[in-house]
C-alpha cells in the first residue's frame, strides 16, 4: 500500500481528524539510519506527527518541524515536513537500546526520558512560530495532545504507533489527530469519547489492513463523515551540494583553513538521508575565498 494520509470533518463541524498510513516511509528511514526496534517506533512516531500536522499548512514552501529532546538514551529527534506530504527525519541515537517493558512494549518514554517537545512552524513570516512544552511521558502521542492543549489551546486526541517485525523492520506505522472546532456539540463530543476509550492502538488497526478512511470509520464510529483531502506520503530530502557548500563556508575562513591545511578534503553526510558529499583541495579552496569575501 501506498503510504497516505486524509482529513475528514463530521457533518455538524464539530471535530475534524487527519489519519495516516507512513509505514514504508517510516521502513525507508529505519534503513537509512540503521535505527535499534526503540528507536525505530521513536523516530517512526515524530515523523507521522509532523506529517499530520503539516496537512494543515497552506502554503507549498511552509514547513513544521518537530523537535524532541530529553535525557534519556535517544537525546534528540527532528522530523521536517511540509504541506505537500513530504517528510524527513534524523534521530541522535540510532542505536538507543532499553528492554521491553510489561507485555512486550518498546520503551520510547524511557529511551526519551524528561525534556521539551518543540514544534516550529514556518510560515513564510519575518519571524517562524514557535511553540514548546514540557514532555509529560516521552511517548510522543501523550505529549502532542499536551502542547495542542496547552500551546494551541486545541483539544485534541492524538495516536501514533509504529509495529516492528522480529527482523527488526515496520511492520505497520501511522497514526491520526483528532481535533474539537469551535461550538462542537455535546452529542458528538460524547460519541467521539466512548469511541477512544474502547478503540484499539493505531498500529494494531493498520497491521489488520485498515485504510486510513477505515481507521476514520472505526474511531469516529456513529458520526458522519466527510472526507476532504487525500495526500500521498514520502519520504524527501532536499540537501544538495550548494547547501552544503554555504553550510561549509559559514564555519568562517579560520576552520575551513585548519580543515585544508591539515586534512586536505573533507566528507560530509546529510544527516537526514546519509547522503556523503566529497570535497576536495581545490573545492575548499574556492570555498575559502568566499569566506573571506564575508
Amino acid at each position: 500500500m501506498i503510504d497516505y494520509m486524509v482529513r475528514a470533518i463530521d457533518e455538524t463541524g464539530s471535530i475534524r481528524i487527519f489519519s495516516s498510513n507512513t509505514t514504508n516511509l517510516v521502513e525507508h528511514s529505519r534503513g537509512l539510519h540503521q535505527t535499534s526496534p526503540v528507536s525505530t517506533a521513536a523516530l517512526g512516531r515524530v515523523m507521522t506527527a509532523s506529517l499530520l500536522i503539516g496537512d494543515t499548512l497552506k502554503n507549498d514552501n511552509d514547513k513544521v518541524s518537530i523537535q524532541v529532546t530529553g535525557d534519556g538514551l535517544i537525546k534528540n529527534i527532528l522530523a521536517i515536513s511540509n504541506s505537500k506530504g513530504e517528510v524527513k527525519g534524523y534521530i541522535s541515537n540510532p542505536r538507543a537500546d532499553l528492554p521491553l517493558k510489561r507485555k512486550g512494549k518498546l520503551d520510547v518514554g524511557g529511551a526519551i526520558g524528561n525534556g521539551n517537545l518543540t514544534v516550529i512552524k514556518d510560515l513564510g513570516m519575518r519571524e517562524p512560530y514557535v511553540g514548546q512544552t514540557q514532555l509529560v511521558s516521552g511517548e510522543i502521542a501523550e505529549d502532542l495532545a499536551h502542547y495542542f492543549a496547552t500551546s494551541d489551546q486545541q483539544p485534541s486526541v492524538v495516536a501514533l504507533g509504529v509495529l516492528i517485525e522480529k527482523d527488526y523492520t515496520v511492520k505497520a506505522a501511522g497514526g491520526y489527530i483528532i481535533q474539537v472546532l469551535p461550538n462542537a456539540e455535546e452529542e458528538v463530543i460524547a460519541k467521539l469519547e466512548e469511541n477512544i476509550a474502547k478503540a484499539e492502538p493505531v498500529s494494531t488497526l493498520i497491521e489488520k489492513g485498515y485504510t486510513p478512511e477505515q481507521v476514520i470509520d472505526y474511531v469516529c464510529e456513529g458520526l458522519d463523515m466527510k472526507i476532504l483531502e487525500k495526500k500521498d506520503l514520502k519520504f524527501v530530502c532536499d540537501c544538495c551540494e550548494d547547501r552544503i557548500e554555504r553550510a561549509l563556508v559559514s564555519i568562517g575562513e579560520k576552520d575551513l583553513t585548519e580543515i585544508i591545511e591539515e586534512d586536505g578534503k573533507a566528507e560530509v553526510c546529510c544527516e537526514f538521508c546519509d547522503t556523503k558529499y566529497q570535497f576536495d583541495k581545490e573545492n575548499l579552496t574556492k570555498l575559502l575565498e568566499k569566506a573571506k569575501r564575508k
